[in-house]
């Protein structure tokens, strides 16, 4: 006989030859646990119709309709992504609190004879563990901050760091945002944000491939990041951690973010939108010196001025409140190649023959 499905509450400490999330794709694109994809037995416009049914009619006539809608479902998935699949195809298969949805997927593939585990209570089950997690987890490491004015390259920095095998938490890449009001990453085109579930999906997955002994290097960021807010206890264990701060000429870290901010010279409109949100702060007179720079491709004096007006107190007076362990301050000419491998070799020594 064909095996029974299996159920599991800790997925996380098995392999599988693939985790498929069964949900809408509205539920998977909210959250997922990471590397899942997404096999719905129900879209958003049939799980809608279904739930309406249920509610105006009879659940009898919701399961009706509902049986028929997934059993077409499943037949595609068998004759798509399925087709190929081996004997020894052995996924993890999963829906919203592990009920009809995955059971009717695991109850058709584990009769062609494949071994499936089920992830009991769903995906609920995987979300109190993210949160249970994230509540503990941040905690047991050592952070090391690296703070410094905007366009001091201290992204880039870290960037350079991991590739000399320091461990970093880049945050900002895990939130798809740089921060600050000009913070929306572009990658050809806007780059949307993850949900605040899917960032702590995402956040966990990269805490659990560090190493407690070793001391973890991140930027000095506020509790939101764009739209994402940080775990307490993550944000906690940031504001005690000591900071190097990394001084740059005004110069260099103009020219250091015309190039990370392109996009904005190509779309100065969208540029002059943004910077609206500044009137109230710094009067619509500044505001229209900043719009005029812009039409006159004035670009140094713009990014020259603005941080000097806006994003220098901002930042100092943040720092201030939030990262007052500063216990080295480094100052670089520029972010050339030669001057971050020195940096380097001054923060962590034990890399410096790897350089």
């Amino acid at each position: 006989m064909p095996p029974a499905p299996r159920y599991t509450q800790e997925p996380w400490r098995e392999t599988f030859s693939e985790i498929i999330d069964v949900r809408s794709p509205s539920e998977f694109a909210e959250d997922h646990v990471p590397g899942a994809i997404n096999l719905p037995v129900l879209n958003d416009e049939e799980r809608a119709e279904v739930g309406t049914v249920y509610k105006q009619v009879s659940p009898f006539c919701a399961r009706k309709i509902g049986a028929a809608l997934v059993s077409k479902n499943i037949s595609q998935h068998l004759r798509g992504h399925f087709a190929t699949k081996g004997k020894d195809y052995s996924p993890l298969v999963y829906c919203w609190r592990g009920g009809q949805r995955s059971a009717s997927m695991a109850t058709v593939l584990s009769q062609i004879g494949w071994r499936i585990t089920l992830l009991e209570g769903g995906y609920k089950t995987y979300r109190a563990y993210v949160r249970q997690q994230l509540a503990v987890l941040p905690t047991k490491f050592t952070y090391k901050v690296l703070s410094g004015l905007t366009g001091s390259g201290k992204t880039y920095i870290l960037q350079k760091m991991r590739q000399h095998g320091v461990q970093i938490l880049d945050l900002e890449d895990i939130a798809k945002h740089r921060g600050s009001l000009l913070g929306q990453q572009w990658k050809g085109k806007p780059t949307p944000q993850p949900s605040q579930k899917f960032f702590e999906s995402l956040l966990l997955e990269k805490l659990l491939t560090l190493d407690p002994r070793e001391d973890v290097w991140i930027e000095s960021e506020s509790n939101k990041i764009g739209k994402i807010y940080l775990p307490l206890s993550l944000w906690g264990e940031m504001k005690k951690a000591s900071c190097v701060e990394i001084q740059l000429p005004i110069k260099a870290r103009v020219q250091f973010l015309l190039q990370e901010y392109p996009h904005f010279m190509d779309r100065p409109d969208l540029l002059k939108v943004k910077l609206e949100k500044l009137k109230n702060r710094h009067g619509w007179e500044k505001v229209s010196q900043w719009n005029q720079m812009i039409d006159f491709g004035e670009w140094e004096k713009f990014v020259e001025d603005i941080l000097f007006c806006h994003y220098d107190s901002t930042y100092k007076k943040s720092m201030q409140h939030k990262f007052s362990r500063v216990e080295k301050v480094l100052s670089m000419s520029d972010l050339s190649d030669s001057s971050i491998e020195n940096l380097l070799d001054y923060l962590v020594p034990k890399y410096a023959s790897m350089t």
